[in-house]
């Protein structure tokens, strides 16, 4: 597996910055927050596109995806989601993100039943124009949809190659499954994993690493012990809780924990 981090943890940081961090602590790629305060953003020209997607292949550091905020589920009406969609994937095919992010972000206001209805018929009508970009749709396990049981409902009947699922460890444990049943849910649509830790349910303040509670050992060993070759990405949510303790300071540590974690369960 190929260790990235996201620049969640290191808020607005120039992209320079964020590659020498990745370079120096042997992270192999990097998941861009895709946000209006963040060097990489969907105000960015052609010419700025091109400029990022030089600096990622001059530092030898991959892009792992853009982590956009279009929400798949909201109420409302399609077009304006899609429109959103349309454009973050258009920035992926730009810099060369094979992966874009999204929410689910249903409302209290609709049904379960709604909520997948909605995503499902959008994620379907994105998919054939993410395959012309090349660009892969990955739902994260998220909101309204957090547990695996969940964004199947979604996943299973898109039923289409360009839309997949992105596991948040946190998510899927906060809502009561087991890493295992998370992976058999997921498995067929699984683009990457994102990794962090916290205190307890209670408490989600980001911690380093291996001191917390999450189950970070038991989800690599089962996505070891099933072959899987993807990436974990540390989502480090420094942007929403700006008292917590630098990640540039808690990289090294972290690729270290995570290196240790795949190592035992190989």
């Amino acid at each position: 597996m190929k260790l990235a981090f996201s620049t969640l943890g290191v808020p607005g940081l120039p992209l320079p910055d964020v590659l020498r961090l990745a370079t120096a602590h042997g992270y192999h790629g990097v998941e861009l927050r895709t946000h209006p305060e963040e060097p990489v953003n969907l105000g960015l020209t052609l010419a700025e596109r091109a400029d990022v997607a030089a600096e990622f292949k001059a530092s030898g550091v991959e892009i792992l995806g853009l982590a956009g905020y279009v929400r798949v589920a909201a109420p409302g009406d399609d077009e304006p989601v899609l429109a959103d969609l349309r454009t973050l994937l258009e920035l992926a095919r730009d810099i060369g993100a094979p992966f874009v992010r999204v929410f689910p972000g249903g409302g209290t206001e609709q049904t379960p039943e709604e909520a997948d209805a909605a995503a499902a018929r959008r994620l379907g009508t994105a998919a054939e124009y993410a395959a012309d970009l090349g660009v892969r749709i990955l739902l994260e396990t998220h909101d309204s949809h957090r547990t695996g049981a969940a964004a199947i409902r979604v996943l299973g009947p898109v039923g289409h190659r360009q839309v997949g699922s992105l596991w948040d460890v946190m998510h899927t444990w906060l809502g009561g499954e087991q890493p295992s049943e998370s992976y058999a849910a997921l498995a067929p649509h699984l683009g990457y994993v994102q990794v962090k830790d916290i205190a307890s349910a209670e408490d989600t303040t980001p911690l380093a690493l291996g001191a917390g509670v999450l189950p970070l050992a038991e989800c690599v060993e089962v996505l070891s012990r099933h072959g899987w070759d993807g990436w974990l990405c540390w989502e480090y949510e420094k942007r929403w809780y700006e008292g917590v303790v630098p990640l540039e300071g808690l990289l090294g540590a972290g690729h270290d924990h995570l290196a240790r974690l795949l190592n035992e369960s190989a």
